[in-house]
């Protein structure tokens, strides 16, 4: 495909994070864009105020008429949108070229100095901060980010088209249409086993794609993991290493060895030994690209963070509201950790909604042990996504597993009455679904509270 042949693209699945980003990038090159997506957003909105057209309805009459030429259209779909869709049947059946967004995505960015961060739990924090980074010292990038970038207000960010920016997503093996210059890699646990089968499978195909990097090319790997390259680690034996670390006031301070120097006084403000992990990720990274180090740690101060990263929706005396996309239990785990670190021998209410019946399934006991931590364990239904209802996977059937008698699986419309029958010091939601429309609601009920 030759993008500058390309004068429409059609989105199927237009308000994922992914999806809506490339979205931005060929709207920004000129390009007439319009999609579809199952429910309106703030994501979608804020297309449709970019003037890209957005239906919501499972319908052929949707599709505007001029993206019914195959002449001059790109069709990118994502496997989340069913297969007995009307736009994907429509498609198929005319003979469009049909791409997935990793495709897409490595086509983009193969002609260009390309920063992949890939890994399990971490890389949207990763590719943030380091995108972040580069732009702060200086550097011209493109950037494609699996969150709302908080410095960027946004999932996109296009200064340049020489370096790119890009998290490189293990789902479905899409990763493995990158060809990156220098990448990253976070963290290789289960995960996707609907898609893998097991976790060898996950783990090979990380070795994949580190096997894609560009002749001369960098992989960066959190200290411990079954692969080859350079370390990166806290207080440890990595290559890039986080020493003397200390806490001031909420801030992270610490210095950072590296195979050509010793740097020191380094402030990150994001809570956690897991987001602080990523920023050594991400300063390592664009230290071997080059970046200026005295403008990269004046960069890794100013970073404000990740929406549903550990997000303070609240941060007072008498009540802390953290919001997170957490939906592992590795990644639930970090959190309580982060929790423990910061807001020591406060009560901790936990509202976590699971996402995906198959990975409730996978790893029902692991998130019973994870959840059961926290105070008071509240659990809204599952978020199906792209899958089918498995019989007797429930939340009840999760409640069952986990070990604290202050558990209760609740509506959403019993969320607000939850919360202030029991005044929490330290409420967290947790969850990858649509919980994440929740939090403004919640936000203004609690802070009527206070």
């Amino acid at each position: 495909m030759d993008i500058k042949a390309v004068h429409r693209v059609y989105f199927l699945g237009i308000g994922g994070i992914g999806m809506s980003a490339l979205a931005r990038y060929f709207h920004h090159l000129g390009k007439a864009v319009a999609g579809y997506d199952k429910t309106r957003t703030p994501l979608t909105q804020e297309l449709e105020g970019m003037g890209i057209a957005v239906a919501y309805e499972d319908h052929l009459d949707a599709i505007p008429p001029a993206y019914h030429h195959k002449e001059g259209t790109l069709v990118v779909y994502t496997p989340a949108v069913p297969e007995d869709h009307s736009g994907i049947r429509f498609y198929r059946e005319a003979g469009f070229e049909m791409y997935k967004r990793a495709k897409v995505l490595g086509m983009i960015t193969r002609d260009t100095f390309c920063f992949a961060v890939a890994g399990t739990h971490g890389k949207t924090t990763t590719s943030c901060i380091l995108a972040h980074l580069l732009d702060a010292s200086g550097t011209q990038i493109t950037a494609f980010l699996g969150g709302i970038s908080e410095d960027f207000n946004s999932n996109f960010l296009m200064k340049g088209p020489d370096y790119t920016v890009v998290e490189a997503d293990e789902f479905d093996r899409s990763f493995l249409h990158l060809s990156p210059d220098i990448a990253c890699i976070t963290s290789m646990d289960a995960d996707h086993l609907d898609i893998y089968g097991d976790h060898e499978q996950l783990k090979q195909s990380f070795r994949e794609f580190a096997a894609k990097l560009k002749p001369k090319g960098t992989l960066f790997v959190n200290n411990g993991l079954p692969i080859n390259g350079l370390t990166y680690g806290i207080d440890d034996n990595s290559d890039y290493c986080a020493l003397n670390v200390r806490v001031d006031n909420g801030t992270y301070i610490f210095d950072l060895k590296t195979p050509e120097s010793h740097m020191q006084g380094i402030r990150f403000n994001k809570p956690g030994r897991h987001n602080l992990l990523n920023g050594v990720a991400a300063m390592s990274m664009a230290l071997k690209a080059g970046s200026s180090p005295d403008k990269l740690v004046e960069a890794m101060g100013t970073f404000k963070g990740v929406q549903r990263r550990f997000s303070y929706a609240i941060k007072q005396e008498g009540l802390v509201f953290i919001d997170d996309y957490a939906h592992h239990p590795t990644e639930i785990n970090a959190v309580y950790e982060a929790v423990q670190e910061m807001h020591p021998n406060k009560r901790t209410t936990v509202l976590f909604q699971p996402h995906l019946y198959s990975r409730t399934r996978d790893f029902g006991d692991a998130f019973a042990r994870s959840l059961e931590k926290f105070d008071r364990i509240l659990l809204l239904d599952i978020y199906p996504a792209r899958e089918k209802p498995i019989p007797g996977i429930t939340s009840e059937w999760l409640l069952e597993k986990i070990n604290n008698p202050n558990k209760k699986r609740i509506k959403k419309d019993e969320i607000i009455p939850e919360i202030t029958a029991h005044s929490p010091e330290v409420f967290i939601t947790l969850g990858a679904g649509d919980i994440g429309l929740e939090i403004n609601g919640i936000k203004k009920q609690l802070a009527h509270a206070i």
